[in-house]
């Protein structure tokens, strides 16, 4: 079973639909027993981190989400379903994230201005959120982004990013400002900042990769 997490702000039913393009069921999934029984797992999410965790928390799938990567299953988390698989975001205060990728989630222009202080000349005011297509810089090998060709576009929806800890979690980036983790991975935990059921052919590669690891 490939398990679409539920918990509460979720975009589903076009990703849903997304795979169905894929010929790929996806089962909603909001206890702790069924995702437990999941092969893989999909995390989508659109909205605040805090609500998203809240969200998260208040159905008990915290730990068998964690338990799931454990034991080896396939997770993917599209927008901010990504940033949640991170340690911590400074959405709204300080939220602690799902701690399976390290890192950390700020705002895009937030993120610019340390850039800046730490002596990169002034840029022009970003506008936010950053929306619309953009191209995605693939800097690392992965089955997730196996044939995906570098300035390929995706469609993006959001006004926070991650910056890793880590560069070798780094699969693409893209240019907002400067460059922001746009695809990571490391093993079977992989994200997506941007929305694939809205990038077309690019967006159903990425997910059809997915379902192959």
């Amino acid at each position: 079973m490939i398990a679409l997490i539920d918990y509460g702000i979720s975009n589903l039913r076009s990703v849903q639909k997304a795979f169905e393009h894929l010929d790929t069921e996806v089962t909603l999934v909001d206890t702790p027993d069924r995702l437990a029984q999941a092969d893989r797992l999909i995390l989508p999410g659109v909205g605040a981190f805090p609500a998203g965790m809240r969200g998260l928390q208040e159905r008990g799938l915290i730990e068998p989400i964690k338990q799931a990567v454990r034991e080896g299953k396939p997770l993917i988390g599209i927008c901010l379903g990504m940033q949640l698989l991170f340690e911590s975001s400074d959405e709204m205060g300080e939220t602690q994230g799902l701690g399976l990728l390290p890192g950390q989630v700020t705002r895009i222009q937030d993120a610019r201005s340390k850039r800046q202080e730490a002596g990169s000349s002034p840029q022009p005011v970003l506008k936010i959120p950053h929306m619309g297509w953009n191209q995605l810089d693939v800097v690392r090998d992965h089955s997730l982004v196996r044939d995906l060709a570098s300035g390929s576009y995706a469609y993006f929806v959001h006004s926070y990013a991650v910056y890793p800890e880590q560069h070798d979690i780094v699969l693409a980036t893209t240019e907002y400002g400067g460059p922001f983790a746009s695809i990571v991975g490391r093993d079977k935990v992989c994200g997506l900042q941007f929305h694939p059921e809205k990038s077309q052919a690019v967006g159903l590669k990425l997910l059809r990769n997915f379902l192959e690891m």
